[in-house]
């Protein structure tokens, strides 16, 4: 179903070097607001030591955000030291297509793990990539993604109860 993850983690820190290779993911796409940045601008606990794996490990990264907010995805970007796409439009295919040639990488190689299912997971889903949901850093988010989050805890716990966690 395009609006169940391929995958469910508690925060991006919980995606470990052997889960990537055991599922052939060589390239993974980070969404930022309540994925690896708070509503206050703190970074997910643990965000550099986790990096420094995934790097380590010769998993590319890049950065593919809805955000406008130059400052704030670049500062991200900046410290990770990754590139990155803002107001990417997400789950339309403009962002994922230019990540695509900039990861290089086939999109099922690819993973989109972000915090939202109707950006994140429906639009790795209809890339082909494979979509990994983490639960929101903060229950603080912009007003348009509050009014989404009733219905998107509806289909997560849906998606709980068929997957049997």
């Amino acid at each position: 179903m395009i609006i169940y993850p391929n995958f469910y983690f508690n925060k991006i820190t919980e995606i470990k070097i052997e889960f990537l290779k055991e599922n052939n993911i060589r390239a993974l796409i980070l969404d930022v607001d309540n994925t690896l940045l708070d509503f206050d601008l703190k970074y997910v606990e643990g965000l550099e030591e986790w990096y420094k794996e995934i790097k380590d490990s010769n998993i590319k990264c890049m950065i593919v955000s809805n955000s406008n907010k130059t400052d704030k995805v670049k500062m991200v970007a900046n410290l990770l030291k990754i590139p990155y796409i803002k107001f990417a439009t997400k789950p339309l295919k403009r962002g994922f297509k230019k990540a695509i040639k900039v990861l290089d990488f086939p999109s099922e190689n690819i993973a989109v793990v972000g915090d939202q299912i109707f950006t994140d997971v429906i639009g790795a889903n209809r890339m082909k990539m494979i979509s990994i949901l983490v639960e929101p850093l903060d229950e603080k988010d912009i007003w348009m993604t509050k009014i989404k989050r009733p219905i998107e805890n509806f289909v997560i716990k849906k998606y709980l109860e068929k997957t049997n966690r």
